[in-house]
Formats: structure tokens, sequence, C-alpha cells
């Protein structure tokens, strides 16, 4: 009894002393772990956060609805949108309701509730609804201007309805929607801004090509370019400031000079690019760069052919379509070589397109990259931390004394 008391008394003294150097190593990590959360808090740039804007493409033989988004620092002052949803009215454009304007608002809301989808609850009542109207309603106008304002009232009602920051509709002057359309282009085709892995920035090419714009619409049709010279007439210039540099451009729109307005004279007289230019080209294959000798061989041929030879070819393309796009490739050929003053050099210089990367080409992209230089950059929110290291350093020594104090209870359970 005595003999093995006196062997079990060095041994308690021993573990008593790993104990104790247990406690101390735990006391030691534990303020490390507290200086280091302590020292060298810095301040943490959070993400920009993300905004969100909507645009109605009131056309004059239909209606698109657009939602986009850009961060709220944007760069040098313009954003740097997006598109998050295209969306098709039913139906035709809002000019069509002229004797039911109450159903021009109605027509609407299909795509804003699809809209709202897409964009979180909490930030809907500052997302800005804008509608813009163009060639159709420019006509309906210049008919029965009270009609107009009417239509446009019932549009603004249905809109206002919704939880949104609904800013306006208005009708856009031709030299807008030729304006907006050619900022779309040269976003698009990385004119203005391009994001560059290397720096981690969005930087402005050093060789930019800016591109003009040519759009053929129901109802009018707009050409808009950069001009060597000045411009003579100042109801066709624009200027636009986009991601710190100023643009001087020229623009110009032919009312009635649209694909529709032009069947529409074409049928009288027998009494029997982006937009309309691209879906016509497009139907004939004409998109892919050929010579413009190419090109007219394929739509005389192609006019050249019957009826029944056509419906047979196409059965799925609507009959009520079909039959225009002799008349329409025609007339594009007309406007570009006459009007324009394109030629057999000059031809090449044409690019067919109607989307870039995932986004339409049209005036709405390019009216709220506009827009965005108004609405004011936000600062990216920050927060007190630490760098990686730091917390990595922090984490490990805590780790570590919970592993030491579990060490530390189970001996002295044991004892």
């Amino acid at each position: 009894m005595f003999g093995f008391s006196g062997a079990f008394t060095p041994m308690l003294t021993r573990k008593k002393s790993f104990i104790s150097a247990i406690v101390g190593t735990l006391v030691a990590l534990s303020i490390t772990a507290l200086v280091l959360s302590l020292v060298r808090v810095e301040d943490v740039t959070l993400p920009p956060t993300v905004k969100y804007g909507m645009v109605f493409d009131a056309g004059s033989s239909h209606t698109s609805l657009f939602v986009y988004e850009w961060d709220s620092d944007k760069e040098n002052n313009t954003g740097v949108v997006s598109q998050t949803l295209s969306c098709d009215v039913q139906g035709q454009g809002i000019s069509s309701y002229a004797n039911n304007p109450p159903e021009a608002g109605n027509s609407l809301r299909e795509c804003l509730d699809k809209a709202l989808q897409v964009v979180p609850a909490e930030k809907q009542r500052d997302v800005p609804v804008y509608l813009g109207a163009t060639a159709g309603m420019r006509l309906l106008r210049e008919q029965n201007s009270s009609v107009t304002e009417q239509v446009l009232a019932e549009v603004a009602k249905t809109m206002q309805e919704y939880p949104v920051a609904f800013k306006g509709a208005r009708i856009l002057t031709g030299e807008e929607e030729g304006a907006y359309g050619w900022i779309t282009i040269n976003y698009l085709l990385d004119s203005f801004t391009k994001y560059s892995p290397k720096a981690h920035t969005w930087l402005r090419p050093e060789t930019a090509n800016i591109f003009g714009a040519l759009d053929l619409g129901g109802a009018s049709t707009q050409i808009t370019f950069m001009p060597e010279g000045s411009v003579l007439s100042q109801n066709e210039a624009s200027e636009f400031t986009l991601y710190g540099y100023s643009y001087k451009i020229y623009t110009h729109s032919y009312l009635c000079y649209g694909q529709n307005e032009m069947l529409k004279r074409l049928a009288k007289e027998l009494i029997v690019a982006f937009s309309a230019f691209y879906y016509n080209f497009k139907f004939l294959n004409l998109t892919e760069g050929q010579p413009l000798a190419v090109v007219r061989e394929a739509i005389e041929g192609f006019c050249t052919r019957s009826w029944e030879d056509l419906s047979s070819s196409y059965p799925k393309e609507n009959p009520k379509r079909l039959p225009k796009y002799c008349a329409n490739a025609n007339y594009i050929l007309t406007l570009l070589l006459d009007a324009y003053k394109f030629n057999e050099s000059s031809w090449n210089n044409i690019i067919f397109q109607m989307k870039a990367g995932s986004a339409d080409v049209g005036w709405t992209l390019g009216y709220m990259l506009n827009l965005t230089n108004m609405v004011p950059a936000e600062a990216p929110a920050s927060l007190k931390g630490h760098r990686p290291s730091l917390w990595a350093a922090a984490i490990t020594f805590i780790i570590l004394t919970l592993i030491l104090g579990l060490v530390a209870l189970l001996l002295l359970l044991w004892l």
C-alpha cells in the first residue's frame, strides 16, 4: 500500500505539471488570438450593388420590354449595362389601339409581370421604368394628337399600378431613336469601353472603331454616324458623354420611309444594319457579308419564283409575311444604294446584325446607357475587417486553443 502510494505521487506531480503547461499554453494562444482579432483592422470594400432599369420599345408594329442591370459604382460615370430580360408584348404596337386606348395599357401587363420576376423584390420600387414610342406614334400624333395623348395616358396609368419608379411615357424623335441605336451598336461592339482581364478594369480601346448605324423600322428609317466635318443642321446633331469621352454624331430620320409605310404606298400604286434590314436579309441568307453582286442576284432570283414554288419551299413561314420579302428586299437595296449612296466597294462595310452577345440591337440599350449618366454613382460599401492572412492565423490559434482545452479537460476528468 505505502509502496504504491509513493510511486503514484511523482506521477501525479508530473500530470499536474503537464496540465499546468497546457493551461499556460491555452492562455497564451487565447491572448494571441485576441490580439490578432484586434490589430491591423482595415476597411474592406464590399462588391457593388446591382441596379436595374426597364425600357419599353413601343414601335409601330409591336412593343418589346427590356430589363437591364449595371453595377452601382459605374465606370467613368456611365453604367456597364447588360440585358437581363427581353419580352415581346402580344399584339401590335400601341398606336394600333387608337380606337381603344385602355387596351394599349392592358397589353403591357404580361411583360411587366415577367420583368418583376427577375428583379429582387426589395429593389423593385427603385427601378426606373421608361416607355419610348417611335414612328407609329409619331404618325398617329400627326393624324390625331388628342388620341395620341389618350394612348400615352393609358400606358402611364397601367405602369403606375406596378411597384416600380415609373419615369414617363413619351414619343421619341426620329433623331433620338437613331442616336440611341448608334450608342447601342458601338457599346455592344466594344467601341466605347472594354474589360481588360490583365488590368482588372474597364478601358477605352486604343484603336476603337466607331461604327455608323442604319435602322429600318415599320414607319421610319434612321442613319447615324460620326461626321468628319461639322454638321450643317443642329437639329440633326447630337452630343453624348459616355465613359468619360464626348462623341458628336449626325443622325437623320425619314418618317414614312419604313418598310410598312413603303408597302402601303406600293399597294396604293398597284391598285394589287439592324431591325428590318436584318430580318429581311436574314430570310434570304444575305447577312454573311456577301458581295453586292451576289445580293442582287439572290433578290432577283427570289422575286422571279412563283407563289406555288415559294409557299411549298417555305411551309413554316407566315403566309402573310412571305409575299412581302421581295418588295422589302428591293426597297432595302434601293434605300442603301440610291438614298444612302453605298456602292460596290463600300457595300462590304455594312454588317447586318440584330444581336450582339446576349443583347438585342436597338435603341433601348443606348437609351438606358445614356440615362445611367443621370443616376448617381454609389461608392461601394465597406466594413472594418482584416487581411485574409490575419484571419487565417487567428482562426488557427482559436482551433489550437479549443483542442488543447479539450485535452486538459479529459486529463482532469481522468485524474
